[in-house]
């Protein structure tokens, strides 16, 4: 082969080689680099002359030098660049040797490192000078990209924590049902690191238990108690139950919500005059911090599951009735059953306070205050339990519960007096300093009086002016201070049981506690 021929052959597979040098890039964050570029190519040979060889070409992007002509030098030839071969001198004299480009050398592609990036792919083998022989040596292959670090594997996401159960729902309303508790939210999932696999989903949190139903709470923030005693049997005591209660200011909106079906829960805010009968499934409440009083008569006749809680309730004083027996209560309970009356103030009924006749049944009474303002004619009877000494449908009848109650200022007698029906008070408070007596044993009555305090009073348990053969009192527990006459057992050891369970203060305690809590909040 002519030297001519073998400078050709040997620049175009020089740049053939050239362009076999890129790896590409990892695909990480960074992309790999190419290598050099290709030697350039040498100049053309001169076609006559013996012209001395020519230089060797300039490696990289540099042009290789001319080969000087034989007779006459051959035209330079133009310079190899990194991609295409250099064109040949023109003819000269006899041909010298053309100078011979360097090779280039692959480039070795860096896989860039970076976050969960794939492995680099290696660069392609460059593929031999287009009709290069022998002479023109294959280009080599770029080395192989290294492989781009792996991302790092996302963290996963943490759990939602666990959702705390539901409190026991407090007593609402007639009896609030406890809300459930809410479910714990679920974990964000966790964000996946480049190339990282997903963070697993928190665990939801498990859901509260229900509160168990109260017995005849209500929606008053003032007060916090629950219904104790005889009006949780038979079914309980829950009155117009978890309804929004209707606020009213007026008698007329009074009478109006009470007698409309659909109105279970009646808050006053106020002070109304007027008469006013409660019909079954009722709560009628005061407004906590209002004193929303009702001058005149409150009555449930006939009903059942009433609740009258924070009212003031101011009696007619015998302006209905110059004969006081003959006139109104202040409140009234009769032929009705499971009724409760809580945290309320009751003075000047005509005949009563608050009196509960007619065979009603199951009747709770709890921190209320009993008292009178005083008068000219007197009968200032607070309580009357069974209104007949011959009643015999009172039998079986007229159980009544009384704790933290309060008999107060002017209050003479009925405190309270009882006949045929078991009573069970407790935690009680007489001052009526001035009375005649404070609880009255009547005919077939069955009383237990325990860990009460008398302060001033005469005959605290009178147990031989009313009472028959079948009558039984028991007391226990009681202090008794500064009192007078009767306070012994009669027939103590035949003292009913009570059905239900109660908690009480130590006698000591109960002054205190009964001055600062009977009565509206």
């Amino acid at each position: 082969m002519s030297p001519r021929r073998f400078g050709a052959f040997l620049v175009v597979g020089l740049v053939a080689g050239a362009l076999g040098c890129n790896g590409d890039a990892g695909e990480g964050t960074g992309t790999g680099a190419g290598g050099g570029n290709a030697g350039a190519a040498g100049g053309g040979a001169g076609t006559t002359g013996a012209g001395a060889a020519g230089a060797s070409g300039g490696t990289g992007n540099v042009a290789g030098t001319s080969g000087v002509s034989g007779a006459a030098a051959g035209t330079t030839g133009t310079g190899g660049t990194g991609i295409s071969t250099g064109t040949a001198g023109s003819t000269g004299g006899t041909a010298g040797t053309g100078g011979v480009g360097a090779s280039g050398t692959g480039g070795t592609g860096t896989g860039g490192s970076g976050t969960a990036g794939a492995a680099g792919r290696g660069g392609t083998t460059g593929a031999a000078g287009a009709g290069g022989m022998a002479g023109g040596a294959a280009g080599r292959g770029g080395t192989t990209g290294a492989a781009g670090s792996g991302g790092t594997t996302g963290n996963a996401g943490s759990g939602g924590t666990t959702g705390t159960a539901g409190a026991s729902g407090a007593a609402g309303r007639g009896g609030t049902t406890g809300t459930a508790g809410a479910g714990g939210r679920g974990g964000t999932t966790g964000a996946a690191g480049s190339g990282g696999t997903t963070g697993a989903a928190g665990r939801g949190g498990t859901t509260g238990n229900a509160g168990t139903t109260g017995g005849g709470g209500s929606s008053l923030p003032c007060l916090t108690n629950t219904v104790v005693g005889f009006a949780t049997q038979n079914g309980s005591t829950t009155g117009g139950g978890t309804a929004t209660p209707m606020v009213v200011t007026t008698a007329s909106a009074l009478s109006s919500a009470l007698s409309n079906a659909s109105v279970s829960v009646i808050e006053l805010n106020g002070s109304v005059s007027g008469s006013f009968n409660i019909p079954s499934n009722k709560t009628l409440q005061g407004a906590c911090g209002a004193r929303a009083t009702i001058n005149g008569h409150v009555g449930i006749g006939a009903r059942s599951n009433v609740i009258v809680r924070n009212l003031v309730i101011v009696g007619l004083n015998c302006t209905d009735n110059s004969d006081c027996q003959q006139g109104e209560d202040s409140l009234e309970i009769g032929q009705s059953s499971r009724v409760w009356v809580d945290h309320c103030d009751i003075s000047d009924g005509s005949d009563g306070n608050l009196d509960i006749v007619n065979a009603s049944d199951y009747v709770t009474v709890s921190y209320t205050k009993f008292w009178y303002r005083g008068r000219s004619q007197g009968h200032q009877f607070s309580n009357l339990v069974g209104n007949s000494d011959n009643s015999p449908s009172d039998a079986g009848h007229l159980r009544v519960t009384w704790h933290h109650d309060w008999w107060a200022d002017k209050v003479i007698e009925r405190q309270p007096r009882v006949r045929y029906g078991q009573n069970h008070l407790f935690n009680n408070l007489w001052t009526s300093t001035g009375n005649n007596y404070c609880v009255g044993v009547g005919a077939n009555s069955n009383i237990l009086v325990e860990n009460s305090v008398f302060i001033g009073v005469s005959d605290p348990i009178e147990s031989s002016s009313y009472s028959n053969g079948s009558s039984v009192v028991h007391q226990q527990g009681n202090l008794y201070t500064s009192t007078s006459g009767m306070t012994g057992d009669l027939r103590g050891t035949s003292v009913f049981a009570p059905p239900y369970t109660y908690s009480m203060d130590a006698a000591s305690a109960v002054e205190a506690n009964v001055r600062a809590n009977a009565g509206p909040k």
